[in-house]
């Protein structure tokens, strides 16, 4: 596998420079591309402003940056061309409002939403996905496996009853999203390994469930980035796009989310497998501003819901670490409040600036 840094190496400095302008532009409201009245086709999660959220709620627990229009907003203003959020259930004159705002602006919208738990739980479901319809949402992404493999299940079984709960939802779900014309969009969420999850495609057999396809976490449950971006990139219908940072500790290794460019993986060579297969395929930046995660693959309890995966997995992933360590992960809990929202904001500008010099957003 080629040394990514190695192949991104030249124009980091030129990236960095171009990142610091935007960060700046940031700090006074708006960046370059935005005050220049262009936007970026790249899109944002929702979850990538998670730590202003949460502060901005604890000002004032009315002001909600989430809310669908004013999110939106948001993100036009920091130069993105588009949002994934969770919209809820809007009445017609806030749906309305909302999709005229992404229209005028040039934006695209993706929701989030929750598959339903059970029969009693489809109206639900159905009130959210009409919503998505009725403000042009191209794809609502979904998880079906909330919570991390090797932390939430202690057992084969364990796992097992939830991957069989997790195809139930994904049926109950599969009459609404094809009634309604929405492509829902299931993300590899650190919960399935690529066979287990091809498999359930094929099962399901809709062409309206597919992948939301997260470029970081299948590195997570030790399969190679690359080759399970390829897999996925046929059923892709949105795309979380990120960068990752590793180093190696006692137990396995360190998982960070970065700027785009900044840590180890070829990016370019991910952007165009997924263009390749899906030309008009939509991209957002997730880019969760936390402290690195622990993925404890030299640990016994690792295993326990993969008990076939094969050696050589590991060998090649721990391969992978220890060939691209980081330098620095951020340590996002060691800073105050303000510095915590000011790092947030620096992450997303530094992501941006890199994903218009390099990946043609």
């Amino acid at each position: 596998m080629p040394d990514a840094r190695r192949s991104s190496q030249p124009s980091r400095r030129r990236f960095l420079a171009t990142g610091t302008t935007a960060v700046a532009a940031l700090a006074a409201g708006t960046t370059r591309a935005a005050a220049g009245g262009e936007r970026s086709a790249l899109g944002v999660v929702a979850f990538s402003c998670g730590i202003r959220r949460g502060q901005e709620l604890r000002r004032d627990p009315a002001s909600d940056l989430f809310e669908p229009l004013r999110f939106l907003r948001h993100c036009r203003g920091l130069g993105f061309g588009g949002a994934q959020l969770t919209l809820g259930v809007l009445d017609k004159d806030r749906a309305k409002a909302l999709r005229e705002a992404a229209e005028q602006d040039g934006m695209f919208l993706d929701g989030i939403v929750n598959p339903p738990r059970d029969e009693g739980d489809v109206a639900r479901f159905e009130s959210e996905v009409r919503t998505a319809a009725e403000v042009g949402a191209l794809a609502v992404r979904t998880v079906v496996m909330p919570g991390r493999r090797y932390e939430q299940f202690k057992s084969l079984q364990e796992f097992r009853d939830a991957a069989a709960k997790a195809e139930r939802m994904l049926r109950l779900a599969k009459p609404v999203v094809e009634r309604h014309k929405v492509r829902l969009a299931v993300e590899n969420h650190k919960d399935q390994r690529l066979d287990e999850r091809l498999a359930l495609y094929k099962r399901l057999d809709s062409e309206y469930i597919g992948a939301c396809v997260d470029t970081g976490n299948n590195l997570a449950l030790m399969e190679d980035p690359y080759a399970a971006i390829e897999a996925l990139a046929p059923f892709a219908f949105t795309v979380h796009l990120k960068d990752q940072a590793v180093r190696e500790n006692e137990d396995g290794f360190l998982l960070g989310e970065i700027p785009l460019g900044e840590g180890f993986f070829d990016l370019p060579r991910m952007v165009r497998i997924l263009r390749k297969a899906k030309p008009k395929l939509r991209f957002n930046l997730e880019l969760i501003t936390r402290d690195a995660l622990r993925v404890p693959c030299l640990s016994d309890g690792f295993w326990v819901t993969m008990p076939t995966a094969p050696a050589t997995d590991l060998a090649r992933t721990l391969s992978l670490v220890r060939a691209n360590p980081a330098k620095a992960l951020q340590k996002v809990t060691a800073l105050d409040p303000a510095k915590q929202v000011q790092l947030e904001d620096d992450n997303l500008a530094r992501s941006l600036a890199y994903a218009r010099e390099r990946l043609e957003f």
